[in-house]
């Protein structure tokens, strides 16, 4: 009996085109007669549930929602593009009573064969909503484009009178998106009902889907101050993060986008999301360096194809001359390793996230030298650290004690004593090595370490010194790297040699958690924006031997894997010993895809032109 707001059909328009428009949902039409008959019956049962409702709490208020885009074209698309913004609207038309004869798709219904009596019906059971619900993504805005030739072909389409491209405007529009300000100002001009974004969210790494939210709930109170707009409400959606809606949920990959909390942790781990919603909560401007650069899709980079310019004058723009504003202040993060496998490809991936970054050298900043990292941070004050340096040579580590214990533990260690002094969030890189291996099942965080080589002691001593020097450290646990910009990782390797017809040796009776270097970068770099702190196992799921990697690899990239011949650790000569078993699970949250879809993407991006000789 307390609840007061009910929305009992979500995004009746945005359904009806899903599920009778294109195909995707049951019915799965692909009509527009189905289109509108489910629409029709959508709208209705609204009407009708509100007022049974209404029975029995007079007060319950209507928060209708639906999807609102905004359709922009090249000049010969105007008329079509202005049939899908009288469209966009419909939903919250029916519920208004305001599909008259005089409205502009009044006859579009009648001609599909809606009958006049379905139409009145609206006009004499008005339901308007008490808040007009507005859920928009960043592809809701759509771009037509009559010269289909830049554009992919699975973006070609038609209306039986024209042939043309349909875009996100985000990607080819020159005067980029109108977002949230331009489509609230106009929903509040057509009904000058309250209004509330009822569904912020967007598909994509963590830095943006803050950006997105920030974005909405400025706007919104720019609309609110400036503009007078009744806006009630911004909704992070959703709370517990979705499944498959890449997929618009057309089918089961077990795709999992977190949201304000992840689910997948034993207990549902609030994510960055959830401190912006609790700083804007409380009323508080969020200083997050993401926010020092804009959303993708205000990022100039944003463009796929050459931009389209949809606004046309007939006269020139007078020219307005602005004073030179200075640049603002951006804070990097500082990854070091700039040699290395880990390190480029964090740069690689700041870089397309927009997250500013400084990559350098050992020449440049000595991570066991106090004095270096101190000059380094002085002058580039970063606000992250991110180290993938280190020593890497698990065998030669055998022989050169000294110089592995100086780069893997020592360096870790000033690193995390310079960030417990202010000097920004420390990540840093341990492996898979500090396990003996006599565990018959995947290690887990809580494991006791005891490694079995130099190598593996000096990063389970690293573990030790950083998280003592600061507690806010973020120490990551990882294994057998392979990635689509090495082409020297074992994965390359072995694809390149049994591609060619050769012979390929691998272990074994050594297994491990192999890990795909983009998952690993962008599942680090959301937990460092999340604010984890401690020890996170991050690997692909799955655990089996190099020599089943092999075959494995050849599988998926269909080429013959006979050549693989597998050989004892003993047999191999190894220097170094290895634990018999050192395969990584997570009891803090497993975050990482699985390894089949990580070696599918690895020949889609690395090797996809390797094929049986």
């Amino acid at each position: 009996p307390w609840l007061t707001e009910y929305t009992p059909v979500n995004e009746p328009l945005t359904t009806a085109r899903f599920s009778g428009l294109y195909g995707h949902w049951y019915p799965h039409g692909r009509d527009e007669l189905t289109f509108a008959r489910i629409l029709l019956v959508e709208c209705r049962a609204v009407v009708q549930a509100m007022a049974a409702i209404r029975q029995v709490n007079p007060r319950a208020q209507l928060v209708q929602t639906d999807d609102l885009g905004k359709t922009y074209s090249t000049p010969r698309l105007a008329y079509q593009a202005a049939f899908e913004n009288d469209r966009r609207w419909l939903t919250w038309d029916l519920l208004c009573g305001a599909v008259s004869p005089e409205h502009p798709l009044w006859s579009y219904l009648r001609w599909l064969g809606i009958d006049e009596a379905e139409l009145d019906w609206f006009l004499d059971h008005p339901c308007p909503p008490d808040v007009v619900g507005i859920n928009h993504y960043i592809t809701s805005e759509r771009l037509l484009d009559d010269y289909r030739e830049p554009y992919p072909r699975d973006r070609w389409g038609g209306n039986g009178r024209d042939v043309y491209a349909d875009m996100e405007a985000a990607r080819v529009r020159a005067e980029g998106v109108g977002g949230w300000r331009v489509l609230v100002n106009e929903a509040w001009q057509r009904y000058g009902l309250p209004i509330a974004l009822t569904e912020v969210h967007l598909g994509s790494t963590r830095d943006e889907q803050l950006r997105w939210l920030a974005e909405a709930w400025t706007t919104s109170e720019t609309l609110r101050a400036e503009d007078g707009v009744d806006i009630r409400a911004v909704t992070a959606w959703s709370l517990f993060g979705a499944f498959d809606w890449n997929h618009l949920v057309t089918c089961t990959h077990g795709f999992y986008e977190a949201g304000v909390f992840d689910w997948r942790s034993p207990v549902p781990r609030p994510t960055a999301l959830a401190g912006l919603v609790r700083e804007l909560a409380h009323g508080r401007v969020p200083d997050h360096p993401v926010f020092d650069v804009p959303g993708w899709w205000r990022r100039p980079d944003r463009l796929t194809v050459p931009p389209v310019l949809t606004e046309f004058h007939s006269t020139p723009k007078i020219a307005v001359r602005r004073a030179a504003r200075k640049p603002p202040t951006v804070r990097p993060v500082l990854i070091t390793g700039a040699s290395g496998t880990l390190g480029r490809a964090f740069a690689r991936i700041c870089h397309e996230r927009g997250l500013p970054h400084q990559l350098v050298s050992r020449q440049e900043m000595d991570i066991a030298n106090r004095r270096s990292v101190e000059q380094v941070l002085d002058a580039l004050r970063p606000w992250a650290i991110i180290n993938t340096a280190g020593y890497v040579r698990v065998d030669d580590a055998e022989r050169d004690v000294e110089r592995c214990m100086r780069e893997n533990a020592r360096g870790p260690e000033i690193l995390a004593e310079a960030c417990a002094a202010n000097r920004g969030r420390l990540v840093t890189f341990s492996s898979d090595l500090v396990f003996d291996g006599t565990k018959d099942a995947p290690y887990v965080e809580g494991d006791r370490v005891d490694p079995l080589n130099v190598y593996g002691r000096s990063k389970a001593e690293a573990e030790q010194r950083v998280l003592a020097a600061d507690p806010t450290a973020l120490v990551v646990r990882t294994s057998a790297f392979f990635g689509p910009w090495d082409p020297h990782n074992f994965v390359f390797a072995a694809l390149r040699a049994l591609a060619a017809g050769e012979l390929f040796v691998a272990a074994s009776d050594s297994v491990v958690s192999p890990t795909y270097v983009p998952d690993l970068v962008h599942a680090t770099l959301d937990l460092l924006l999340d604010g984890e702190t401690g020890i996170w196992h991050l690997a692909n799921d799955g655990a089996l031997s190099w020599a089943d990697l092999a075959r494995r690899a050849a599988e998926c990239a269909g080429v013959a894997a006979g050549g693989v011949q597998a050989r004892s650790t003993a047999e191999l000569g190894w220097a170094a010993a290895r634990p018999r078993v050192s395969a990584l699970r997570s009891q803090r949250g497993w975050i990482m895809p699985p390894l089949d879809d990580a070696l599918a993407r690895f020949i889609a991006d690395g090797v996809g032109t390797l094929r049986r000789p």
